[in-house]
């Protein structure tokens, strides 16, 4: 017993107390000098000790496992590039790419009826353009107190016969230049394309047409298009155009 009333083993237990700090596994109170926990086993995690501070109370499970670089995204930037590498990519695909539609040549039974139907189409407004051509000669000629003869329907015959072949050039240089379609193309689904399916220009569309009409009195420049591997004629040749299937 002391002068204060305090003997030597109340001051050990009372230092004991402050050493001691508690299993972070079982709560047992256990040595710092201590390998183990007495109680459970457990190896203790390593605290300071101070003299007097208050002491912290924590638990820590089994799930929770201690990290010392702080956050999981810096921890992952430590990784070693072997670590890194190991992991496996996502594979990338590649844009299809798009695919080219197959070009469908117009054949020559085909044109040759197209063509035929275009003559049907000029053939009826060669029709209305005698006619009025006609109305209006006859007028001219009575104005002057004359009758229309044989003998005096040679200028008017020219000058229907020029007028056809403009009507004729107006039909397919027009058409081709628009759309690159006549009528008879468009009811048999052809067009006129010219390099890379190109719309044609009416230069194009012009010289195309005087190659047809070079080339009708011989046959073989239509009849071409039977061994042509393109379908093209020798018109086609001249102006640089093709014929396609829409």
């Amino acid at each position: 017993m002391g002068r204060y009333g305090v003997n030597a083993l109340d001051l050990k237990g009372i230092f004991l107390r402050n050493l001691t700090v508690n299993c972070q596994n079982c709560e047992y109170p256990i040595l710092p000098s201590d390998e183990k926990c007495p109680h459970c086993g457990a190896i203790p995690l390593r605290r300071r000790v101070t003299f007097g501070a208050r002491r912290e109370e924590f638990t820590l499970t089994r799930e929770e496992e201690p990290f010392e670089l702080g956050e999981i995204a810096e921890a992952e930037d430590w990784r070693s590039p072997v670590e890194q590498k190991s992991e496996p990519e996502s594979p990338v695909t590649k844009p299809a790419s798009p695919s080219i539609p197959e070009i469908r040549w117009g054949g020559f039974f085909r044109r040759a009826f197209a063509f035929l139907l275009d003559g049907i189409v000029i053939l009826a407004l060669s029709a209305i353009m005698f006619y009025m051509c006609y109305v209006g000669y006859r007028v001219g000629l009575s104005a002057h107190g004359r009758t229309l003869t044989w003998e005096r329907s040679t200028p008017f015959l020219v000058l229907f016969t020029w007028g056809w072949i403009g009507l004729a050039t107006a039909y397919f240089v027009i058409f081709h230049g628009i759309e690159g379609k006549t009528i008879g193309k468009w009811l048999l689904g052809l067009r006129v394309v010219g390099h890379e399916r190109s719309r044609v220009t009416y230069r194009r569309a012009f010289l195309r047409w005087l190659g047809m009409v070079g080339f009708a009195p011989v046959l073989l420049g239509f009849l071409w298009i039977l061994w042509s591997r393109e379908k093209r004629g020798w018109h086609d040749y001249l102006a640089r155009t093709w014929v396609i299937r829409d």
